[in-house]
């Protein structure tokens, strides 16, 4: 595991929420994935872009599917609707709630495009058992967490509008997280910065592993 940060800068709101379109996020031409630089033999390794709720999972993700040429999906968008529901009440998911989920998303990882690439895919992953799951599933995953502060993930979630995702929830998920592993490949980046120096600085780190198994 690695660590990028990326300065200490305000950011406009978050706006990774399901039901909002990501923000346009583009990577300067100059920069190696968006150049086509970026090429490794063999299978892309699945990228899990990790964190709680308003760090910017599907805004970032979304930018580095594109750098990379490859496929974005919100993994939100997998949840049952009985999750859904539950979390819109604002009740925490159990692990007997998110296994069925893990399982979904662990699916969409495995597969490939015409390319041969495999997605990229915006997932809390919050706890190790978690990641373990999609690991077991998916060998040779890439997490990419993306950390805030908790006064910087308020500030975003106050303004957001989520179908199923209150503000509320985010003590919850903060209390749930289990930061990254020094045996998990994963790197960690600073989402205080303006989206398009996060995504530059996560492209750069994820650039820094082998994105090939």
């Amino acid at each position: 595991m690695s660590d990028s940060t990326a300065g200490d800068r305000t950011t406009p709101d978050d706006t990774a929420g399901s039901d909002a379109r990501p923000t346009d996020v583009r990577i300067d031409d100059a920069h190696p994935a968006a150049s086509g630089q970026v090429a490794h033999e063999g299978e892309k390794a699945p990228i899990v872009v990790m964190g709680v709720s308003g760090s910017g999972k599907s805004t970032v993700g979304t930018a580095v599917a594109d750098a990379l040429g490859r496929t974005f999906v919100d993994g939100d968008g997998l949840h049952s609707p009985e999750n859904r529901a539950k979390m819109a009440s604002g009740v925490p998911l159990t692990d007997e709630d998110r296994w069925p989920w893990l399982d979904s998303v662990a699916g969409v990882l495995a597969s490939l495009d015409d390319q041969g690439n495999h997605p990229v895919v915006a997932c809390s992953a919050l706890r190790r058992a978690y990641r373990d799951r999609l690991r077991a599933a998916t060998p040779g995953i890439v997490f990419l967490h993306l950390h805030g502060s908790p006064a910087l993930l308020a500030s975003r979630l106050g303004p957001r509008k989520h179908e199923y995702m209150p503000a509320s929830l985010l003590a919850s998920q903060l209390d749930t997280l289990e930061p990254l592993q020094q045996d998990e490949r994963g790197v960690v980046v600073d989402i205080a910065p303006p989206p398009a120096e996060v995504a530059a600085a996560a492209l750069q780190a994820l650039t820094g592993l082998a994105l090939a198994p």
